[in-house]
């Protein structure tokens, strides 16, 4: 969560505070509107402080899928053949 708390404050030129309210509110918007097992999954990996490289790509690549997998569902799309 720093690194990304970090990226925020460098692009939009802000605080780390103002970064950091601006998350929370990014993410409280997003868990409101997901699916409860989405929005499990994205709490999980915002606040696994994952450090590594690997594990956070790995994590966000999870996280991402099941987000657009979800929302597709959410959407009605689905496999049409």
């Amino acid at each position: 969560m720093d690194e990304l708390i970090k990226q925020i404050t460098e692009r939009a030129g802000i605080s780390e505070a103002q970064a950091r309210t601006a998350l929370d509110t990014v993410v409280g918007f997003l868990k409101n509107r997901l699916p409860a097992p989405l929005a499990g999954q994205l709490d999980s990996f915002i606040g696994s402080g994952a450090t590594a490289a690997g594990d956070a790509a790995a994590a966000a690549g999870d996280v991402a899928g099941n987000v657009l997998g979800g929302l597709g569902s959410v959407l009605g799309g689905g496999n049409k053949e």
